[in-house]
């Protein structure tokens, strides 16, 4: 799957999880938020989530922060 971390109209980071076959670039142009922090790639791995790689579409990679970032919104839902 892939990911974008937009900062939310309140400044928080926000995750938005979505198919591969999505672009990054049709993902962006959907939501509102100004603000693209990171994005990449995500997986399960043995029960951690991992955020690796990178979109060229909108010169943003993922950050070393977008596992927990990701894991505490799901966590918080």
């Amino acid at each position: 799957m892939k990911y974008i971390i937009f900062e939310d109209f309140a400044g928080e980071a926000t995750p938005i999880i979505f198919p591969e076959r999505v672009s990054f670039l049709e993902m962006r142009e959907q939501i509102p938020y100004t603000k693209v922090l990171s994005a990449g790639i995500v997986s399960l791995d043995k029960g951690q989530i991992r955020c690796s790689g990178q979109s060229k579409e909108l010169k943003m990679s993922a950050s070393s922060n977008d596992s927990k970032t990701i894991a505490e919104y799901l966590n918080s839902q």
